[in-house]
């Protein structure tokens, strides 16, 4: 049974546009702001700033994974919560709950399906913008007769991996405001208005500011995203990415979020009325 509905709701996201959308969006953003914009800075001979990670060095083999995964707590990160409110949310503005549970399955099964579908996608992602990322930085090492030296598999595996984990983090955010919110609209204002302002003014206004909000920092997902992130190549440059803790610690942080999301939005499914 669970098999049946994980191959249903896979297809279900494969007809669906708007996630080839995302991933498309996803792709535009990565070579945008990995490799156009800085080569552009680079053949134009404008300045590096020190200790920056923009020059031609991150743009070349060795960076790739850094440059794959370096949205993932920010940017790709609201694509994914955007993918988590869609593979769930769709059924409460398509009122479809009840047609999905009348063909037999548990609310427990269709939701562990969902999740599913949410990781078999986060995990297509990512490894599209790894690819995506190391053909880029194979055709600037081509025009600048730089060498390929590939990083070690071991840390490019721990690269993607890391990067899969906070994608299906975010998504399984997603996920649960759609279960909380009932729907689309809200659970995907209220998830972009999260990544994309609060956690920033957080970190870059409040945190200098307040002991304890600074303390607190060290729990929440973002700083542990892009902690994780940093940790495993990441460009410090990119927004939403810095050290703020360790890297093993940011691991287990992401992925006790994730759990804690994952349970949640079953539990709160389990015990609401789909009316």
């Amino acid at each position: 049974m669970l098999l049946s509905n994980i191959r249903a709701e896979l297809a279900k996201a494969l007809r669906r546009p708007a996630n080839w959308l995302l991933l498309a969006v996803a792709v535009t953003l990565s070579l945008t702001f990995a490799y156009l914009i800085p080569y552009a800075g680079y053949a134009g001979g404008t300045a590096t700033p020190p200790n920056s990670d923009l020059g031609l060095p991150g743009m070349l083999p060795p960076a790739y994974v850094g440059n794959a995964i370096g949205g993932m707590p920010v940017f790709a990160g609201a694509l994914a919560v955007i993918l988590g409110v869609l593979v769930v949310g769709t059924e409460y503005t398509a009122t479809t709950w009840k047609t999905v549970l009348a063909q037999g399955p548990s609310r427990a099964t269709v939701y562990a399906s969902k999740l599913a579908t949410i990781a078999v996608a986060t995990l297509a992602m990512t490894l599209v913008l790894a690819a995506v990322s190391a053909g880029a930085s194979t055709l600037v090492a081509a025009v600048e007769n730089q060498p390929l030296d590939w990083p070690p598999l071991t840390e490019q595996l721990a690269g993607i991996g890391g990067g899969w984990l906070v994608a299906l983090m975010w998504a399984s955010f997603g996920a649960l405001l759609a279960v909380v919110f009932r729907g689309v609209a809200l659970p995907v204002g209220l998830g972009l208005v999260w990544l994309l302002a609060v956690q920033n003014l957080l970190a870059g206004i409040a945190a200098p500011l307040v002991d304890w909000i600074a303390d607190l920092q060290l729990g929440l997902p973002g700083p542990n995203a892009g902690s994780l992130v940093a940790a495993l190549g990441a460009g410090t440059d990119t927004p939403g990415v810095a050290t703020t803790v360790g890297g093993g610690q940011a691991a287990l942080v992401v992925a006790a979020y994730l759990v804690a999301f994952a349970v949640s939005g079953g539990w709160l499914l389990s015990r609401t009325d789909l009316d």
